[in-house]
């Protein structure tokens, strides 16, 4: 069956934001003339994904209220809203456990990253029986020189082996709801442990993309993807504003 859902983490406060995101959710910073969620959204809907489930907790109603229910781009937004930032993990199991989730594989994209990944890509997308999630890696921008994880016959280590390249995970990845079946609601579980713990069995996949990324996270980053979009404009994002 192709892959009918996605979720956009979105629930940070976007502390390296600041003081923008004082008074404004991450999500609707403006990037290239729109919200940078807006941006997924549209990309996922011209992917073919039209049943959305969007985390939230710092500024929720006015992420909410300028978003919607999807109406306005076709989509269906799920909104599910923590009442304290659960991180990634527990945002995903917090959505499962209400039913803002199916429990089925999803396309899992982090809310503060740019990028011209056409997610098509991975509609058709097809995870074995045992595996918990496939990951889209980067090459290591300034601000990760270090890396990820490295890839290694299509699977990802925490550690690299002989010659072996670590890379950035970009915030992208297919999900498998039984990543995150051992964490308890309402509390609070970050992603990557649950990743490393799963690499030694050979359950999470990778592969590397060459597309244009960027996280935008700090100030500084803002300016550099509004200064991209201005010059080189944006028609190769499947999520530009019409």
């Amino acid at each position: 069956m192709p892959i009918s859902q996605a979720m956009i983490l979105a629930a940070g406060k976007g502390t390296r934001l600041q003081p923008i995101t004082n008074e404004i959710p991450k999500p609707l910073v403006k990037v290239g003339g729109q919200p940078l969620i807006v941006w997924h959204i549209k990309a996922l809907k011209a992917a073919g994904i039209t049943d959305i489930t969007i985390n939230t907790a710092w500024l929720s109603d006015k992420l909410m209220q300028a978003i919607g229910d999807g109406d306005d781009y076709g989509v269906n937004i799920h909104w599910s809203v923590e009442e304290e930032p659960l991180e990634t993990a527990g945002g995903i199991f917090y959505a499962l456990q209400t039913n803002k989730l199916k429990d089925e594989p999803f396309i899992l994209v982090n809310g503060d990253i740019w990028t011209t990944y056409d997610f098509a890509q991975l509609v058709d997308y097809e995870m074995s029986a045992d595996q918990l999630a496939h990951l889209l890696m980067i090459d290591n921008p300034s601000h990760n020189g270090q890396g990820d994880f490295a890839i290694q016959n299509g699977l990802a280590s925490e550690q690299a082996i002989a010659d072996a390249e670590k890379y950035t995970f970009s915030g992208i990845s297919v999900m498998s709801p039984k990543l995150v079946a051992e964490q308890v609601v309402g509390q609070a579980a970050p992603l990557a442990p649950l990743l490393k713990k799963a690499m030694p069995k050979f359950q999470i996949t990778a592969e590397l993309i060459q597309d244009n990324w960027i996280d935008v996270g700090t100030p500084e980053r803002l300016q550099q993807i509004n200064d991209y979009i201005a010059d080189k404009g944006a028609e190769a994002h499947q999520g530009r504003p019409n």
